[in-house]
């Protein structure tokens, strides 16, 4: 029975770490998606399936081994940071939905500019940090991390802390310059990556 409960989390995990990857799909490839005729989404919600399935391939054979028991011994002291970060994760995402809104958030601005207006958001949680979004997802993986106490979460944590996360949101920047130009270099340099001390550099 316990085993089954961990399934949310991990599943949560596979999710949240799928989100780099998906967004790999778009960002690298942009001025191709922007040639479909169609809604390139036809193409790209597939794949994001695809590779949220492969994932969930490789996650598997770990999908309830525990670093600590959510709730037997110390683990239960890991439900308030738990909850303390998803409340941060689904804070960013109201705000963050009310000031992007939806086409924005879905990459639908970015790849069918002839049908959405094209402006470069910098107020809100954005005039704070460049990309909060991505504060909240990491939130949120955090979150069912602490919360399961899974190996495998903490291990997809990492890895999207420290290496899809930063590489997804070069990418993305490297579209916004060319997309926005000197209006990004300028938000670019005055806004830094993340609002805490050791993030303030705008390079």
């Amino acid at each position: 029975m316990e085993a089954k409960l961990l399934l949310l989390p991990w599943f949560m995990g596979v999710l949240y770490s799928s989100i780099p990857l998906f967004w790999f799909v778009i960002h690298p490839f942009a001025g191709s998606w922007r040639k479909f005729q169609r809604s390139p989404y036809r193409v790209i919600l597939p794949l994001w399936m695809i590779i949220i399935l492969a994932l969930a391939g490789i996650a598997w054979p770990w999908r309830a081994v525990e670093l600590y028991h959510p709730v037997r011994g110390w683990g239960w002291m890991a439900a308030a940071p738990a909850l303390g970060c998803f409340w941060l994760g689904l804070t960013v995402y109201r705000k963050t939905f009310s000031e992007f809104g939806g086409h924005k958030l879905s990459g639908e601005a970015e790849l069918r500019p002839e049908e959405h207006t094209q402006t470069l958001v910098v107020t809100g949680l954005h005039a704070r940090m460049r990309h909060p979004i991505y504060v909240g997802h990491l939130s949120m993986l955090a979150g069912w991390s602490l919360i399961s106490g899974l190996v495998m979460n903490f291990v997809l944590l990492a890895v999207c802390a420290l290496v899809t996360f930063p590489l997804m949101i070069w990418l993305e920047e490297r579209e916004l310059k060319k997309r926005f130009g000197d209006s990004f270099g300028e938000y670019k340099a005055r806004v830094p990556l993340l609002p805490i001390p050791g993030f303030e550099e705008r390079a």
